[in-house]
């Protein structure tokens, strides 16, 4: 009875820290904290358009463009994320979870194996280099240890 306790107890810790792991809280003020998008996607008004000294518009125009930009673009992204955020965001989750799924199950197994069969194959390569290549360099040396290079200079 006690090891069934201790048991339900465990599978609760367990389901507690995995529940805690995946309800963080979430920074409502700062959104991008590791600025994965920090020169990408920061494009304002300045950035833009802009009138070379001796072409201007009219003052009035240029203020009411600068606001006709800044909010058209902010609310298009709103509506925009608004509409597709959820859904794309659905997809991305589907997409990393299929690659997690995939580097998991399938591609670090077949790195192990062929980790695995390569330590075969090396061991083999190395018995045959120490077989028939270590004996024919060290011939070699002992052939080329007796010459002396003598470097003279002529005048």
């Amino acid at each position: 009875m006690a090891d069934q306790y201790q048991f339900n107890s465990n599978e609760e810790k367990m389901v507690k820290d995995h529940l805690d792991r995946n309800t963080k809280e979430i920074d409502l003020i700062n959104r991008d904290p590791k600025q994965i998008n920090e020169d990408v996607v920061k494009v304002e008004f300045e950035d833009v358009i802009a009138e070379p000294d001796g072409t201007h518009s009219l003052d009035g125009v240029w203020k009411l463009s600068y606001t006709t930009f800044t909010v058209s673009k902010y609310w298009c992204y709103r509506i925009l994320s608004a509409i597709f955020g959820i859904p794309v965001a659905l997809l991305w989750g589907f997409l990393f979870a299929c690659i997690s799924f995939c580097h998991i199950w399938t591609v670090m197994p077949c790195i192990k194996s062929c980790l695995i069969e390569m330590q075969c194959i090396s061991r083999i390569y190395s018995l045959c280099i120490q077989t028939f290549c270590d004996p024919f360099f060290e011939a070699l040396g002992k052939i080329f240890s007796s010459v002396r290079v003598a470097l003279r200079k002529e005048v």
